[in-house]
């Protein structure tokens, strides 16, 4: 086990009771180890909303002294839902901004119930056990809501004391006969009452969860308008008929120009109760606006404005506009950095993908480059040993013309009554006529062709010393043919002059390479 294990188990035994629930919380929210999540949460006085402002948005400058402000100010025990701040600023700062701007404030973050705390349905077999006790507690609340109808001054009344005495428990509001839903669900329920109840599609409401609708207008630089509904106000039906649901708000809310998210909920679930907490609703109906003040800084959401109360539909988009207008500055200069950094991150995204086609052409030329050197130098080494086989070829047949002419039987003597007298015309189209012992085979008549360039009398060198050439299979390039009538006289047929050619004959020398191209 490593130390810090160690230490993260020997702080859980020292903790309270309420310290590990706090824990259980910051840790099911952030997923942060016990090691980490402890130091922050004694440094944020075991403070869970305020330690995980400091998770998500960095800490203060003086933790401790925005722990305690922070929980002096919270003297309410409706302020100890589970929220946090935007404002990356020091407490000072705020006081200072809030006493020259009271109508902009903080946007308080809500941190949602994790999925594991929602409440389900529980199965059929149980829900039918339970029955009849279901049926007498809504016999109780039905009664309930009779005394109430009798005297509706007593449940506000009870409701502020038991919240000033339940302290932090107030977030947790028991919304009776609503069943609990995660935040996008709540939404969702919210939206199809509203619209059963007022009809479809008046105001395009945002179908997340608070929290994300306060990243989405903090991502994209737009108004977060937060309308909070309790079905128990009297003025409730008639603002929403008369005031929201007039022409010219949902117009002017509906309109993409005014950059307008609308999110809003039911008093009764759990997701909007803790912001009408955290946004001080104290009277309905209740529209707050959240957007980037410069009070803050460039990155802090405030509340810029609250609406509270009935009023004519041109008030309240008179109020909107107002507001809009006085924070449009900040969101318009946001949006021109952003596009400029843009415009830097596609020109250099340009830059990058200009140089990289550049280099690519470049390894592409080289490689081209490399491909074609590298033929000419196979192609040269190819010509090479093609020159020196051709070379050595003409040397080896050299030698064994040389070899073969010494061999050649003498020519007989014109008186000879039986040689065999041959005429034979060369490619050259020079004649020779040279007499054959008849019985000498047709092979020596093919060497004395192959062989007449030296055995011309002009031609005067020695050949005694000539060995016959290893290695070299000598073949006839040509064949001897008799025009008329065309016989061709072919070397592996065989046979003698004086049986073949007869006394004399007239003979042809044909290339064999030449005939194949013919007929090719």
């Amino acid at each position: 086990m490593s130390s810090g294990d160690a230490g993260a188990e020997m702080d859980l035994a020292s903790l309270s009771e309420s310290q590990q629930l706090a824990l259980q919380q910051f840790t099911s929210v952030t997923d942060q180890q016990l090691s980490d999540a402890i130091p922050l949460l004694h440094r944020s006085q075991w403070n869970v909303q305020i330690a995980i402002a400091k998770f998500f948005d960095g800490e203060t400058a003086d933790p401790v002294a925005e722990a305690r402000a922070s929980l002096d100010t919270l003297s309410p025990p409706a302020h100890s839902t589970h929220r946090e701040t935007l404002l990356n600023g020091s407490s000072s700062f705020s006081s200072s901004a809030s006493s020259t701007h009271r109508d902009i404030d903080p946007a308080p973050r809500i941190v949602p119930q994790p999925e594991s705390q929602v409440s389900q349905r529980p199965p059929f077999v149980l829900a039918l056990l339970l029955t009849p006790f279901n049926l007498v507690y809504r016999l109780f609340v039905s009664s309930l809501g009779l005394f109430t109808f009798l005297f509706p001054f007593l449940p506000r009344w009870l409701s502020t004391r038991t919240s000033n005495s339940q302290g932090r428990t107030t977030s947790t509001r028991n919304t009776i006969g609503r069943r609990p839903l995660n935040p996008r669900d709540a939404a969702a329920r919210f939206i199809r009452e509203f619209d059963e109840e007022y009809g479809n599609g008046s105001l395009p409401f945002l179908e997340d969860g608070y929290a994300q609708g306060l990243d989405m207008a903090k991502n994209d630089l737009k108004f977060l308008l937060v309308l909070l509904f309790s079905p128990e106000h009297d003025d409730t039906s008639s603002f929403t008929r008369q005031t929201l649901l007039a022409p010219e708000v949902v117009a002017y809310i509906a309109d993409p120009k005014n950059n307008i998210i609308v999110w809003a909920g039911n008093v009764k679930d759990s997701e909007a109760y803790q912001v009408s907490t955290a946004l001080d609703c104290t009277k309905f109906p209740f529209a707050a606006l959240i957007s980037r003040a410069p009070v803050a800084s460039s990155t802090a959401m405030s509340v810029v404005t609250r609406i509270v109360g009935p009023m004519p539909p041109r008030a309240f988009v008179t109020k909107l506009k107002d507001a809009i207008s006085e924070n449009s500055g900040v969101l318009d200069t946001i949006r021109s950095l952003r596009t400029a950094r843009q415009s830097e991150r596609n020109l250099r995204e340009e830059q990058n993908s200009a140089y990289e086609r550049s280099l690519a052409q470049d390894r592409e030329r080289t490689r081209r480059r490399n491909e074609a050197e590298a033929e000419k130098a196979r192609a040269e080494r190819a010509a090479l040993e093609r020159a020196e086989v051709d070379a050595r070829n003409a040397q080896n047949l050299l030698n064994w013309k040389m070899w073969r002419a010494r061999s050649l039987p003498v020519e007989p003597s014109a008186d000879a009554k039986n040689a065999s007298r041959v005429s034979v015309r060369m490619q050259s189209g020079e004649r020779i006529v040279r007499r054959f012992d008849p019985d000498v085979p047709m092979e020596n008549l093919y060497a004395f062709v192959e062989c007449y360039d030296l055995l011309r009398p002009d031609k005067d060198f020695s050949t005694s010393n000539v060995e016959e050439p290893t290695d070299f299979e000598h073949q006839y390039g040509f064949q001897l043919v008799a025009p008329m009538p065309r016989i061709v006289y072919k070397l592996e047929d065989g046979g003698r002059v004086g049986d073949r050619i007869g006394p004399s004959g007239n003979l042809i020398v044909e290339s064999i390479e030449h005939d194949e191209d013919d007929e090719a």
